[in-house]
């Protein structure tokens, strides 16, 4: 059984910085890509990062340049440092994680946490 537990969340003033971070936990054989997504009230799920094993990473074009995406992968976590956050960062963020078990590949998600920006 795998589980992705995210923590770091909360509620921050307009130009704070917060540090998110996501850790899985289980019998894990490999760890793949892990991805940070986040979702507004009334709105879709959307990627903010990802990073693959290899370490190459992706963002969105809204949060260039003020997140940064890490891995460790000695403790199976991921990590999304938010820096400049605006009121339109406020949303639940998730962590989603491709990863392989004894029981085969499989696609993960958290719980969860929420991201309050306040203007």
């Amino acid at each position: 059984q795998v589980q992705l537990v995210e923590s770091g969340g909360g509620l921050v003033q307009t130009g704070e910085s917060l540090r998110l971070s996501c850790v899985a936990s289980g019998t894990i054989f490999s760890i793949y890509t892990m991805n940070w997504y986040r979702q507004a009230p009334g709105k879709q799920r959307d990627l903010v990062a990802n990073i693959r094993s290899g370490g190459s990473t992706n963002y969105a074009d809204s949060v260039k340049g003020r997140f940064t995406i890490s891995r460790d992968n000695g403790k199976n976590t991921v990590y999304l440092q938010m820096n400049s956050l605006k009121p339109e960062d406020t949303a639940v963020y998730y962590c989603n994680v491709a990863l392989m078990t004894s029981s085969g590949y499989g696609n993960y998600w958290g719980q969860g946490t929420q991201v309050t920006v306040s203007s």
